[in-house]
């Protein structure tokens, strides 16, 4: 068996086969797993697709099965700290479940996350991990009409169908407000962006309505991509102002790291002497000297654990739609003072 010289381009499986003086069938039964073949036969095809760099072409043959054996994965700002998190943790679990994972990164217009979407149906994904809180619902059913099978992360579609996992929001939200009341904080303030997802509104919502259940009124500011700038912009506003807050929720630690530089750096405050600061997410950056940041710690793992069963298992194993709904914990650091009992 000799080795062709100056290939260009994939050789196919009937080269192989060819080369290996074999048929394409048993080609194709070798690079099967669990289809019969001989020893010696198996020996000449891998030999003779060593020589012709030969590989599988996976979507081909997906696309002629019932499975793919890919996974789509639909995230927004897939640069942020918290979305590169848990897309790593989703990524090394589809893996080593032997699934192949396709990313679609729609950070802009809405309709970017819209088009990546209609996208996945294309590729006959055997599911879809939506990371991104803008897709209408309309579009949702749409994929679940035509088969798809999706996992929605941090969103709140309340109708049959899709696999959501979310983090219980509201729990931590009035967690942040009544730390806030342990250490004294009479004038709390809320930091979020005008992007207006799910997970953000349900913080929100919960933190206003526990504060006003306190009879408190609560400095809020609203603008700006959930970032770094908006964090920053936020404490210029609200620290300028006649009646300074003594307490700020960051509706994430992305936030949370703008507020607190500008804060200590530009108004000179010390927290949490004079005010405490608490954020959302437990970013890495969270837990820096720098910033010392206490937070909230959605379950990475778990909640990739989860969404990769889903995606990857049958669609009896995975079942009808399901909601799991995961408890995020306090993480005590140095930006908010002791509770006072």
């Amino acid at each position: 068996m000799t080795t062709p010289r100056g290939r260009i381009g994939f050789s196919s499986a009937q080269q192989v086969a060819e080369l290996a003086g074999v048929s394409r069938s048993a080609v194709s039964r070798t690079f099967t797993p669990g289809a019969s073949v001989s020893e010696e036969t198996r020996e000449r095809v891998l030999l003779a697709a060593e020589q012709l760099g030969y590989h599988v072409n996976h979507l081909a043959r997906g696309l002629m099965r019932a499975s793919t054996g890919i996974v789509c994965l639909v995230v927004a700002d897939g640069d942020t700290p918290y979305q590169a998190r848990i897309l790593r943790a989703l990524t090394q679990h589809l893996r080593d479940a032997g699934k192949v994972a396709m990313v679609f990164n729609t950070s802009g217009p809405s309709h970017h996350v819209d088009q990546a979407l209609r996208n996945t149906l294309n590729y006959r994904a055997d599911a879809t991990i939506v990371l991104s809180g803008t897709p209408p619902q309309e579009l949702i059913r749409t994929c679940l009409e035509n088969g798809q099978r999706l996992i929605l992360i941090n969103r709140d579609d309340r109708f049959d169908g899709p696999h959501n996992i979310g983090v219980d929001n509201a729990a931590a939200a009035e967690a942040a407000l009544y730390a806030f009341l342990r250490a004294g904080c009479t004038r709390p303030a809320l930091v979020t962006s005008a992007a207006g997802t799910p997970s953000l509104v349900a913080r929100e919502t919960a933190f206003l309505a526990a504060a006003r259940k306190e009879g408190l009124e609560v400095i809020q500011w609203r603008e700006g991509r959930t970032g770094y700038a908006t964090g920053a912009e936020g404490a210029r506003r609200l620290l300028s102002g006649r009646q300074r807050p003594d307490a700020a929720f960051c509706v994430t630690d992305l936030i949370a790291c703008g507020f607190l530089d500008a804060a200590r750096h530009e108004f000179g405050v010390d927290v949490p002497r004079d005010l405490c600061v608490a954020g959302f997410d437990d970013i890495e950056q969270a837990d820096w000297a720098s910033y010392r940041l206490t937070t909230f710690a959605p379950p990475i793992e778990e909640i990739a654990t989860h969404a990769v069963r889903l995606a990857a298992g049958s669609r009896e194993e995975a079942g009808a739609g399901s909601r799991l709904t995961c408890h995020a914990p306090m993480v005590w650091r140095g930006t908010v003072r002791p509770g006072r009992g």
